[in-house]
């Protein structure tokens, strides 16, 4: 019988936490944002670098109600952060797009997410590394088919 020092969930749950608390604004770059807001600038940022942004994707992300992201995003974009428009492909869907008050943190949100992926793999081989991801990925699998 494993311990409860070995509980996957419990470990799974404690590098999350980490993870909040590394990759994160400093509270003098926050400018007032919680830190759901502050987390979900994180994820249009990086985000809008590859893709246009949109609020079913916010939801799903961070696995909250569509009224839950409409609060946030309402907050972000009353203190300058976003601003929606509606998508050249789809009129009835809002795309999220940073204000240039936003983008002015992209650098330093891109440059403390590599820090922080950099510490997560140090001193993992890289083989190893590589099988942890994909466990972690059939375990988030396992977990939506219930």
């Amino acid at each position: 019988m494993k311990s409860h020092k070995e509980d996957t969930g419990r470990l799974i749950n404690i590098v999350s936490h980490q993870l909040k608390r590394k990759i994160t604004l400093s509270s003098d770059d926050r400018c007032g944002l919680t830190n759901m807001q502050n987390r979900v600038l994180h994820f249009i940022l990086l985000r809008t670098l590859e893709v246009p942004v949109y609020q079913k994707d916010i939801e799903k992300e961070f696995d909250i109600r569509k009224s839950t992201a409409t609060e946030i995003l309402k907050l972000m974009e009353k203190n300058g952060f976003i601003y929606r428009e509606c998508s050249k492909e789809d009129a009835r869907m809002k795309e999220i797009i940073p204000t240039e008050k936003a983008l002015t943190m992209q650098k330093e949100v891109v440059r403390n997410i590599q820090r922080v992926e950099e510490k997560l793999k140090e001193g993992i081989p890289p083989c190893e590394y590589q099988v942890c991801i994909d466990v972690l990925k059939k375990m988030i699998e396992n977990l939506m088919d219930e």
